[in-house]
């Protein structure tokens, strides 16, 4: 279920010494998603519980800068202290980057603790955000 969408333009400190978007940079924006999501949820919402617990991602075509982009995470799983997203960011052209990534939610002494019940609740509706 797609959560969140998020567009944008690739800024010139995105790229690398080829002129194409550094492989970062997709992560970023895959991140920038997901934290919209969360504060469309709970604007006052702690997004620093959230740490990376797995990452990956498969590069598929080249964005340069001044290429438009739109990130749409989806939800792949969602457990009592960890939701797994998958998400792709396209251009143009079509699909660019194929991504996952893990993060477990995290009590003040960084152990793991529940998923907070708005964050589940909104997960678990099937409705999914547009969030922009």
């Amino acid at each position: 279920m797609t959560v969140a969408t998020l567009t944008g333009v690739v800024a010139w400190s995105d790229t690398d010494a080829s002129g194409r978007y550094h492989y970062t940079a997709a992560y970023r924006w895959a991140e920038n998603a997901e934290h919209a999501l969360y504060r469309s949820v709970d604007p006052q919402i702690d997004i620093g519980r959230f740490p990376r617990r797995a990452t990956s991602a498969v590069y598929e075509q080249p964005l340069a800068a001044g290429d438009e982009y739109t990130v749409e995470l989806d939800v792949e799983r969602v457990g009592t202290s960890s939701i797994a997203y998958a998400w792709t960011v396209s251009g143009a052209t079509g699909v660019c980057v194929r991504g996952k990534h893990t993060v477990v939610h995290v009590d003040q002494q960084g152990m793991a603790a529940r998923l907070p019940d708005a964050i589940r609740a909104q997960l678990g509706d099937g409705e999914g955000l547009g969030v922009a």
